[in-house]
C-alpha cells in the first residue's frame, strides 16, 4: 500500500518540543519534495515547511521560522519536522504531503492542492 504515515504528535506544554516524522510506505521519497502542512480547528490548512528532493532547499512559514526545522533522511525514507519553543497557536493537525516536479516555495504556498500523496495527520496540542 502506497502511503505516507505521520507520527510524533502529542500534548506538550508551551515552550516544549516535538519531532514529527513522515514515513513513506510502498514507495521511495527520493523523487519527491515533501511538505508539512497544518490545520487548526476552524481555520484553513496552511503550509508550515517544505523540503526539496535532495534536502538542499527548504522553506518555512514566517510563524515558525527559527523554531521549526525540516530535514530528511532518504536512506530511512523519512522526513522530520523538529518543533521547538512550541506555542498554543501551533496546535493543529499536522499533515505531510509528497509531490514531484515542484519547488518548495510553490508547494508550501498551495496547502489545498491535491498532492500526489497525503498522510492521515497527527495531532499536536500545545497547552499548559
Amino acid at each position: 500500500q502506497l502511503q505516507l504515515v505521520e507520527s510524533g504528535g502529542g500534548l506538550v506544554q508551551p515552550g516544549g518540543s516535538l519531532r514529527l516524522s513522515c514515513a513513506a510506505s510502498g514507495f521511495t521519497l527520493d523523487y519527491y519534495a515533501i511538505g508539512w502542512f497544518r490545520q487548526a480547528p476552524g481555520k484553513e490548512r496552511e503550509g508550515v515547511s517544505c523540503i526539496s528532493r535532495s534536502g538542499g532547499a527548504t522553506t518555512y512559514a514566517d510563524s515558525v521560522k527559527g523554531r521549526f526545522t525540516i530535514s530528511r533522511d532518504n536512506a530511512k525514507n523519512t522526513v522530520y519536522l523538529q518543533m521547538n519553543s512550541l506555542k498554543p497557536e501551533d496546535t493543529a493537525v499536522y499533515y505531510c504531503a509528497a509531490e514531484s516536479g515542484t519547488t518548495v516555495q510553490a508547494m508550501c504556498a498551495a496547502p489545498l492542492y491535491e498532492y500526489h500523496y497525503w498522510g492521515q495527520g497527527t495531532q499536536v496540542t500545545v497547552s499548559s
